[in-house]
């Protein structure tokens, strides 16, 4: 049955999450995980007091606050691909935000003011590299000035840092070749290579005793009917977890974080399909690196309350590159990366089992002009010079995607809360999946994380 115990609620858009764009590999410290990587507990262990699946940021940093909270447990983290924090997370925009889209005093407005704080000074403690530069959110019509100001006030109830409404002159101060008739300043905004930030969690976990295992891609969560032979456990760990290859693990309880199948994963437990994950792409395209100049910080839009994504925008990145984007189309694949990667079984998922057909209705228009734009680069630079007018088509190139894992019930409404889901019976009693975590759940990782290991320890009266 499923149940929503806490919800981050308020505006949805891609903050945070934005629509993930793809980063490179990890600077720093090296990661050297492939198959099997365990730390803290002999190679022939296959049992675990508590197991984390996915090894996303949200699942990394769950599993290193359960770790520290619980270091006479035994704890392990299984992850389908061969590395960590290579979907959402590696694909993610970058940016960390700073709470101002978000409902005032929601959960979801102060996890990500709280998680941006959290992540700041985990960086500076880590030697991880960021870079603070800012963000403005620019009004360029008329229209939409008033609802600019009215986020401004939300911005300052949600006591995010350093906000100033500032006019045209001090936005070329800011921004010396954006147009705009008046913006918010966010000097608090950053931007940070989350899928380092995610790798420097698992060695937090790693360190403190943790068990990271790699190409385990779940097939099964059931009780165990008998023990397992010759175990001196007998049912200590009643819950066994079977992978694709025909791996076992054995433990007595389980927390998912499973992202784009996190639907997947709790139907496999018995639990709930409810929400269902449809999942959107989103393109990038580039500036190339001759025209970098003309973007220092973020750049954004005023967000449109009528449509759910905050709309195309100037995102810088770590390594000096900027990223125009990203737009908001249907994947036909929950790991589909290319405008034609088609997966038979995704796409019956959202035409049978999801409120697709309603949402799609409702948003017609939006729809259409997000794959139009998408088809024709002419389209996004048109919007895009609405705030840059010296872009052209020949300075940009289609860059990277990212897919988007969007909760959506059978009514056709995006879930835009925290949810939690566990179960009836012997196994629901030993399972906490994560349903939905929204954007920002990047920013918000380490709070977020706090959360949920509360939930962990009341659920399961660890």
């Amino acid at each position: 049955m499923l149940r929503t115990l806490r919800y981050l609620g308020g505006a949805c858009g891609l903050a945070g999450g934005d629509f993930p764009a793809a980063c490179g590999l990890s600077r720093g410290r090296p990661w050297l995980l492939r198959g099997v990587c365990r730390c803290g507990r002999s190679a022939s262990t296959s049992s675990f007091d508590v197991v984390i699946v996915g090894g996303g940021i949200v699942g990394l940093a769950s599993a290193r606050a359960l770790i520290q909270r619980h270091s006479a447990l035994s704890l392990g983290l299984l992850e389908k691909e061969k590395d960590l924090a290579l979907h959402q997370t590696g694909h993610n925009s970058g940016v960390i935000h700073s709470g101002i889209y978000y409902k005032p005093a929601s959960l979801k407005a102060k996890l990500c003011v709280q998680g941006a704080a959290l992540i700041y000074e985990y960086c500076s403690k880590k030697g991880i590299s960021y870079k603070q530069c800012g963000k403005l959110i620019v009004a360029v019509e008329q229209e939409e000035i008033p609802r600019l100001q009215a986020l401004y006030e939300r911005g300052l109830q949600n006591g995010v840092q350093g906000l100033r409404l500032i006019q045209q002159e001090d936005i070329k101060k800011k921004e010396p070749y954006c147009r705009g008739l008046m913006a918010i300043d966010c000097p608090y905004t950053g931007i940070v290579d989350y899928r380092q930030v995610a790798l420097s969690f698992a060695q937090d976990f790693q360190d403190a005793g943790g068990s990271v295992l790699t190409n385990f891609e779940v097939k099964d969560i059931e009780m165990a009917k008998e023990s397992p032979s010759g175990s001196q456990d007998g049912m200590k760990y009643p819950i066994v977890i079977r992978s694709t290859k025909g791996k076992e693990i054995r433990c007595q309880y389980v927390v998912t974080c499973a992202g784009l199948y996190s639907d997947r994963i709790s139907e496999m437990s018995g639990c709930n399909p409810e929400p269902r994950i449809v999942p959107f792409r989103g393109d990038y395209l580039l500036l190339k690196p001759e025209k970098c100049y003309l973007v220092k910080g973020n750049i954004y839009p005023v967000p449109d309350s009528r449509f759910p994504f905050l709309g195309v925008h100037f995102t810088p990145r770590m390594d000096g590159s900027i990223w125009l984007g990203p737009n908001a189309v249907l994947a036909f694949k929950r790991e589909g990366y290319k405008p034609f990667d088609v997966s038979a079984r995704d796409v019956m998922d959202i035409i049978i089992n999801s409120g697709l057909v309603k949402l799609v209705v409702e948003n017609f228009s939006y729809g259409v002009n997000e794959m139009y734009k998408a088809c024709f680069l002419g389209a996004t630079v048109k919007y895009l010079q609405k705030f840059i007018p010296e872009i052209t088509v020949s300075d940009i190139l289609r860059g990277p995607a990212g897919v988007r894992a969007q909760a959506l019930d059978r009514d056709g409404n995006l879930v835009e809360d925290f949810v939690f889901d566990g179960g009836v019976g012997d196994i629901g009693s030993r399972i906490l999946h994560v349903r939905n975590a929204p954007s920002p759940a990047a920013t918000s990782s380490l709070a977020i994380s706090g959360m949920i290991a509360d939930e962990v320890q009341q659920r399961f009266e660890l």
